[in-house]
């Protein structure tokens, strides 16, 4: 068994297609098909479904795709740390896949900024992502970190480092009716024409849930997955629109767009980064933990 066999695995549960998994490989199919049989001979388990086309892996081979999965993890950090010894007088190199949910977007350069300033030569991969496929992601290690909620659903397993308290806010037109208040329910903004994120977002869970105890359950105008497109809805369309607080003054000065305080319930909860509760701690993950430890909340309210 060597690692280009695992490779080979993980991009074929990836690919879920054996062509496609060889050309992200840079292989013939045939070379990665044999080289997963060899593997699957090595170990004396079947792993994958066998069929004209990829059906997935069997009971046995999602054990070895978790394995594989781990040990690949592994092999690249061992390889960042001997590469950081190695040029230790330039810092690290090599890329960070990140995963954050929609409503912390914004704030990601405030952390791959202070990253950069002491590694010149990590790149960064983010995407957005629900807090669901975070876990996965990270269960699965197809990313390095994610930003996420803290304290809305379980993270056993994982180390969390807080990063700022998400509270909630009205955001409206300038000329809107409501524009002129200090403050507006949950109840009262239930009964605007609303855009809100897709229901499989945990902001959205959030915010429904704020609609349920004040004793509303509107129906959204506009879903979608992307908290700019939000944005843009109430600045083109007119729409009212629940994000978080610090959104307007990271979007920049917009005297076309009020964000007002939501009460009557109050919501707060903690946003921060989760990675793997590992030793030894992989060195890019390690570099990106301390950025976001010495990131204020005050540099992003």
């Amino acid at each position: 068994m060597d690692i280009r066999q695992l490779q080979y695995l993980v991009a074929l549960a990836r690919e879920k297609h054996f062509t496609r998994a060889a050309q992200a490989c840079n292989v013939t199919q045939p070379t990665l098909s044999g080289r997963i049989r060899q593997l699957e001979l090595e170990l004396g388990v079947p792993i994958v479904e066998r069929g004209q086309r990829y059906q997935g892996l069997t009971q046995e081979g999602e054990r070895v795709l978790k394995w594989a999965q781990l040990i690949l993890n592994n092999w690249a950090s061992m390889h960042q740390e001997l590469a950081q010894l190695a040029i230790s007088d330039f810092g690290l190199t090599g890329r960070l896949v990140l995963g954050a949910i929609p409503s912390a977007l914004p704030i990601l350069p405030y952390l791959t900024r202070d990253v950069q300033r002491l590694h010149p030569q990590i790149n960064f991969t983010i995407m957005s992502m629900s807090s669901e496929e975070i876990l996965r992601g990270l269960n699965e290690y197809t990313i390095d970190a994610g930003i996420s909620y803290l304290d809305n659903e379980p993270i056993n397993g994982l180390v969390a480092t807080p990063l700022y308290v998400e509270r909630y806010c009205l955001f409206i037109p300038e000329d809107h009716p409501l524009a002129d208040r200090e403050a507006v329910s949950w109840r009262d903004a239930a009964e605007l024409p609303l855009g809100l994120l897709t229901s499989n977002m945990q902001n959205r869970r959030i915010i429904d849930h704020a609609f349920e105890v004040a004793g509303r359950h509107p129906e959204p105008a506009l879903e979608t997955n992307s908290v700019i497109n939000l944005y843009s809805n109430v600045r083109l369309m007119g729409l009212a629109s629940v994000m978080p607080h610090y959104l307007l003054n990271l979007l920049g000065d917009d005297p076309g767009i009020r964000a007002i305080p939501l009460v009557d319930p109050e919501v707060a909860h903690s946003v921060g980064m989760i990675t793997q509760d590992r030793d030894p701690v992989a060195p890019l993950v390690r570099a990106f933990r301390e950025a976001a430890t010495g990131l204020s909340a005050k540099r992003i309210s």
